[in-house]
């Protein structure tokens, strides 16, 4: 079983940036998504921001030209370096990687606990 735990969450001022982490316990054999969601309080969740294996990357319209998705593979982590940041983006950020551990495993979507992110006005 593979866990995926984040970090880098925590209160921050308007237009000030943090930069998550998702770091993976064990390398994943085959990745067919990568990706950032929040959940805000008395919300669904919504996704974020995504990036292909080509290190194609993609982005919800409400974060797009504020927040950048990488991945190092080598370090079995993924970022989210999220800048001019604002009230609206309060939630909890999960990431999620949905992928094969072996080359004989089904699919599996894994979650991480999820990193609190507080931005004040």
């Amino acid at each position: 079983q593979v866990q995926l735990v984040e970090s880098g969450g925590g209160l921050v001022q308007a237009g000030g940036s943090l930069r998550l982490s998702c770091a993976a316990s064990a390398r994943l054999f085959s990745i067919n998504f990568l990706g950032w969601y929040r959940q805000a309080p008395g919300k669904q969740r919504e996704w974020v921001a995504a990036i292909t294996n080509g290190g194609s990357t993609n982005y919800a319209n409400s974060v797009k030209g504020r927040f950048t998705i990488s991945r190092d593979d080598a370090k079995n982590t993924m970022y989210l370096q999220m800048n001019s940041l604002k009230p609206e983006d309060t939630a909890l950020y999960y990431c999620n990687a949905q992928a094969r551990i072996t080359a004989d495993s089904s699919i599996y979507s894994y979650w991480g606990q999820g990193t609190q992110v507080t931005v004040s006005s």
